[in-house]
């Protein structure tokens, strides 16, 4: 406490003594009463003064501070089929049991598959494992202090980011103990297929299929694609030790309409473990049914000439001229909307497709007027500086939503840009960036929005891309291509619909196995008053089971994880209204953890020595202690803390001077002194 304080709280109290004596024994006879009303008021003055004075003093605490010691168990199915759970034990007790690391440490202990838990409970149940989840949980729960991660797992993840590319903090020191068995088998394996999601009647459709081989080779291998069980295409593979992998490009015919299932299968090896990964599936699904395009404009261009011409390249779609003040009630046969260099004029426009939901392609260019465009969606904006820039394409390699073709803009020319600022507000997915004055830029030059579906071009000039296309490879074909996939990503054929369904044909295993629906009233505006309902019923076995369906954000999910692999038919109604779509999907007997063939002891030692860590085997687990022991970055430390404390009880003195006041009101009053 201050000198200075303690000085006022004495003279405090002497000016209360004074004040209490001259108003009680200064003239008066002494007698027991009048002390006893001095001494009351005394009290009362000088209570009253300590609550004015607030006197504090400070408190110094000693406190030692250790680093936590985590860890984090990988409790999914893979560590049991992989022989770890016996070394699991006997690490868990050597480094549990340890008194030292007690007195060391703040100890944890968690267990993670595809979530992240308290680790009371190990069963090595888990369906999936999800290795960068439970690194990014542990840091955020422990990221004040140095913390030791001790993570027990085989190092094999079937979900979310790889852990091994993943930045985790400073204070995260990662010990990878390996669990289960670490010898290398052969096996070869049908890692992905890739293909569009739609496909056009008597078109051909683009598949790329990737093989993966694990071995010292060399090995030949052959590979089937099949459609519906049908083969339709052969293949030989060659692997050697320099090439474990090879992704094959088809062009398959889409012969019939509906939902085709296209399988890819590659032979086995003699005594090769696992051969449940030697084939994959997906779906396609073939429509036969023209996309009308609507080019909005109000003015003219050779852009309009190309695109007209690279989309009609396909027989199943057409486009036509439209001006911005047309009817609208003539828009209505149309399935996608290209609006070119949108302003003020295209007004309706936009009204018209916020109320019917029909796929947009927006290109945007030097006379395209973003106060307007600015105002009349939030999906992205630009601060316009009115100034012409001339802007290359940059191919954007990590573009995942649909397949780019073999199109390269190597040596395209660049397109005409209103220079500013771009600002994307929602989830998008750039095709390419942009390289100003060869400056590789953050910014895209054309992207794709995911909800609403939209794409969206920074700039003008797409003809002479075009040119470029046919000059480099003889042919428009790659650039048409590459429109028409544009445009079918975006294609709302069910625009037109007020109930639209959206799920996923085929599923490997139960993750995520989410059905959507959008229901809309008869102005095309979201009803978030209905109720919908969803019927799903097995094919195979023909038990089916009603769900109502729950409203989440702008459209209604329901979600079937439950369910077992087989097919299934599912039909989504409104209630109160005869409307209702249906659909088919698949759900795979798939067991993503029964891929692992062995621990991936490789990868656990790169993010071990990212984090400046050390791997660990189980026979080493003694090796384990000492080094968390000696590690001088988890020293304890001795710190010190100043707590400022107040003196005095404001509950207490507020009651003392209301007893003393009381009292003396009392005692004044009993004996007639007021």
């Amino acid at each position: 406490m201050q000198t200075q304080t303690i000085l006022l709280i004495i003279l405090t109290g002497v000016a209360s003594l004074v004040v209490a004596y001259w108003q009680y024994l200064r003239k008066a006879k002494r007698s027991n009463l009048k002390v006893t009303l001095f001494f009351l008021r005394f009290l009362s003055f000088f209570v009253a003064a300590l609550l004015l004075i607030n006197p504090k003093f400070t408190r110094h605490e000693n406190f030692v501070e250790k680093s936590n010691l985590v860890m984090a168990i990988d409790n999914s199915e893979s560590i049991s089929r992989l022989g770890g759970v016996r070394a699991f034990r006997e690490v868990s007790d050597k480094v549990q049991g340890n008194g030292k690391l007690a007195d060391r440490f703040n100890v944890f202990r968690y267990a993670f598959d595809n979530t992240v838990s308290m680790g009371d409970s190990i069963d090595f149940g888990g369906k999936y494992t999800n290795v960068h989840n439970a690194l990014q949980r542990i840091e955020k729960i422990h990221d004040r202090q140095h913390t030791a991660l001790v993570l027990l797992t085989d190092g094999n993840q079937n979900l979310g980011f790889d852990y091994e590319f993943q930045k985790y903090g400073d204070g995260l020191t990662i010990f990878p103990v390996v669990l289960g068995d670490t010898t290398r088998y052969e096996d070869f394996r049908v890692e992905r297929i890739n293909l569009n999601r739609y496909a056009f009647l008597n078109n051909k459709f683009p598949v790329e299929v990737t093989v993966v081989y694990e071995g010292d080779g060399p090995r030949s291998i052959e590979m089937q694609v099949f459609i519906d069980g049908q083969p339709v295409q052969r293949t030989q593979l060659s692997f050697d030790p320099n090439t474990n992998s090879t992704t094959i490009e088809l062009s398959l015919q889409a012969g019939t309409v509906g939902n085709k299932t296209i399988t890819a299968s590659v032979g086995r090896l003699p005594n090769e473990r696992n051969t449940a990964n030697n084939s994959k599936q997906a779906i396609i699904e073939v429509i036969d049914e023209k996309t009308n395009v609507a080019l909005v404009s109000d003015r003219l261009h050779p852009d309009m000439g190309v695109l007209k011409k690279a989309i009609e390249s396909n027989a199943q779609r057409q486009v036509a001229f439209k001006n911005p003040n047309v009817d609208l009630e003539t828009l209505d046969d149309f399935d996608v909307m290209i609006l070119y260099q949108p302003n003020r004029s295209f007004q309706k426009i936009y009204d018209y497709i916020k109320n019917r939901g029909v796929g947009v392609f927006t290109i945007a260019g030097t006379k395209t007027d973003w106060n307007f465009l600015n105002s009349v969606q939030s999906a992205y904006s630009k601060e316009s500086f009115r100034q012409a820039e001339d802007v290359f394409p940059v191919k954007n390699e990590a573009f995942r939503l649909f397949d780019l073709g073999r199109l390269s803009v190597v040596g395209f020319p660049p397109l005409k840009i209103d220079l500013g600022e771009i600002m994307m507000n929602e989830n998008h997915e750039p095709l390419f960036f942009q390289r100003i004055k060869g400056v590789d830029m953050e910014a895209p030059l054309m992207t794709v929005l995911n909800d609403p579906k939209e794409i969206v071009l920074f700039g003008e000039d797409i003809w002479k891309w075009r040119i470029e296309t046919y000059r480099q490879n003889g042919s428009f074909e790659a650039f048409d291509a590459l429109l028409g996939r544009l445009l079918l990503n975006i294609t709302a054929n069910a625009a037109k619909r007020r109930l639209t369904v959206n799920n996923n044909p085929i599923y490997d295993g139960k993750m995520g196995i989410v059905i959507g629906a959008s229901y809309f009233d008869k102005a095309f505006v979201f009803d978030a008053n209905a109720a919908l309902d969803i019927t799903v019923k097995n094919t195979e076995t023909g038990q089916s089971r009603t769900i109502p369906m729950l409203l989440k954000g702008n459209r209604y999910e329901v979600e079937l994880g439950d369910l077992s692999a087989g097919e299934y038919d599912f039909t989504v109604t409104v209630r109160g209204d005869n409307i209702s779509r249906s659909g088919r999907f698949k759900i795979l007997d798939f067991d993503l953890e029964g891929q692992f063939l062995s621990a991936n002891d490789d990868k656990l030692k790169r993010l071990a020595e990212k984090s400046n860590g050390r791997l660990f085997y189980p026979d080493q687990n003694g090796e384990l202690v000492q080094q968390l022991l000696a590690d001088e970055r988890f020293v304890p430390i001795q710190k010190g803390r100043q707590n400022v404390v107040s003196l005095i009880d404001f509950r207490i003195l507020l009651g003392l001077l209301t007893l003393t006041l009381a009292a003396e009101w009392f005692i004044r009053k009993y004996n007639g002194l007021l």
